[in-house]
């Protein structure tokens, strides 16, 4: 058997708590089965969104006359794309790979890791085992696939296989009205794919707050190339030649062939085949791993972060959860995990950005709030540029509850936010009163944020009486 100080099941966020063991010594074990840098580097975050920026590009071209600008646009050639896509994200995972292999400090396992105790695995294709003094779970989520009729005797594609198409599909359709369906809804129906969404919810994104999945979905209800059917879910799949046939039940009952089905409809905990029932690693109902608050399992010396341990299912907040338990795996601090202040975005378009509660999450708890929205065009450069969006802020007494963007640099825009929530005291005043640059499109977050602040003079642009058209 081989033991080691540090042992990392998951190639992903977990290794950064190899790279501070290594740098006191420590010997290190990463056991990984495919691409190092978990599913965000080649399957999933990185590769999405070289694909959506092109997509972004293209629509900004197909946008331009707003200005006055005519701009011709060429047929996108998706193999060569997804080709360069490829090319650069697995270059990354190989970079990482060779970089552990050179490492004194490190061993790298190719398979798959099984637990035979708390602190022990096997590993496909390897016939020794490999015991950890301390270990690391980062194993992540993998698609999900509903039980939906006839599924299993059709090809689909999960949200990892719609990444890397060689040809541009006439239509497709799509199961599931999540993120993931939003960002590469966007993407496919702008390079010219007919795109169907089979929503059960009667809109998308919907665990955003109520006014942006308002914004999202009827953004995609006008889109060319798009077609939603809300609440609805499809009942039945099959082949029908050289394309997929899905029959509808609900508000909309209806069939739809298309030459592709991509099954966006969750993810789910990668512990099935983990083998913790030889260990006391404790699961949730839907097979996360339980964790305590500085991150490690109900079994002594064993700690768990990333998608494993469930929401928020992020790759900044896996990056985050790095840090707290190489504090305690490593260094024996006893750090406790704090998200204050964290933030996600939603890639599509509109872009999506929020921190902190919904308006939902406040009226179902009972909270007080007051709450502020700015328009895009209520700011000099929104007018100017001809851009649509808003800034929501939710506060109470002063104290930002949260913040949700849509528009433009959404996905930029929300850094303010985050920063005065997690390093400042995370008040309306803290943002209102930054000095903003003018006329830059941040003026909106300040526009949102000066309402609520009560200045003794407001100074933030307010164009909303002007019209550029």
């Amino acid at each position: 058997m081989q033991e080691f100080d540090l042992l990392i099941v998951g190639g992903g966020s977990g290794t950064q708590v190899g790279s501070l063991a290594a740098d006191r010594d420590m010997s290190v074990a990463v056991v990984e089965p495919g691409p190092l840098g978990g599913a965000c580097i080649t399957r999933g975050c990185v590769p999405s969104k070289a694909l959506i920026h092109r997509a972004d590009v293209i629509r900004e071209a197909q946008r331009a006359d707003r200005l006055g600008l005519d701009i011709e646009i060429s047929e996108p050639d998706l193999g060569a794309t997804t080709e360069e896509v490829r090319n650069t994200v697995y270059e990354k995972a190989e970079n990482q790979a060779a970089g552990l292999r050179e490492s004194d400090d490190h061993t790298l396992y190719d398979g798959k890791a099984r637990f035979v105790d708390d602190r022990t695995v096997e590993i496909e294709g390897v016939d020794e085992r490999v015991r950890g003094e301390r270990v690391v779970i980062a194993v992540g989520t993998s698609p999900t696939v509903p039980p939906i009729e006839g599924l299993d005797e059709v090809e689909f594609l999960t949200s990892e296989d719609a990444l890397y198409l060689d040809e541009t599909p006439e239509k497709l359709a799509i199961i599931g009205g999540g993120y993931i369906a939003a960002e590469l809804g966007h993407f496919y129906a702008t390079i010219g794919t007919e795109v169907t969404i089979i929503q059960r919810d009667g809109f998308l994104v919907p665990r955003e707050d109520s006014d942006v999945r308002a914004a999202v979905t009827a953004a995609f209800e006008d889109r060319e190339n798009c077609t939603l059917h809300l609440g609805s879910e499809a009942s039945e799949v099959e082949n029908r030649g050289e394309q997929v046939a899905l029959s509808t039940a609900g508000d909309s009952e209806v069939e739809i062939e298309a030459d592709e089905l991509l099954v966006a409809a969750g993810r789910a905990p990668n512990t099935d085949e983990l083998g913790v029932e030889e260990t006391g690693i404790v699961l949730d109902d839907t097979g996360y791993i339980e964790v305590d608050d500085g991150l490690e399992t109900s079994a002594e010396g064993v700690w768990a972060l990333g998608d494993v341990i469930g929401a928020p299912l992020f790759k900044h907040a896996a990056d985050h959860e790095a840090r707290t338990v190489a504090a305690n795996a490593v260094a024996e601090r006893g750090e406790t995990i704090d998200y204050t202040g964290m933030a996600h975005a939603i890639f599509t378009e509109p872009k999506v950005a929020s921190c902190g509660k919904t308006e939902d999450e406040l009226e179902e708890a009972g909270q007080e709030y007051e709450r502020a929205r700015f328009e895009y065009d209520s700011a000099p450069m929104g007018t100017v540029a001809k851009e649509t969006g808003f800034v929501k802020v939710l506060a109470s007494e002063g104290t930002v509850l949260g913040c949700h963007i849509v528009g433009p640099e959404a996905t930029t825009l929300i850094h303010e936010v985050s920063v005065a929530g997690r390093v400042g005291e995370g008040t309306v005043e803290e943002i209102a009163e930054a000095i903003h640059v003018h006329p830059a499109l941040n003026e909106v977050v300040l526009g949102a944020f000066d309402e609520l602040a009560d200045p003794l003079l407001s100074t933030a642009p307010d164009w909303s009486d002007v019209s550029m058209e």
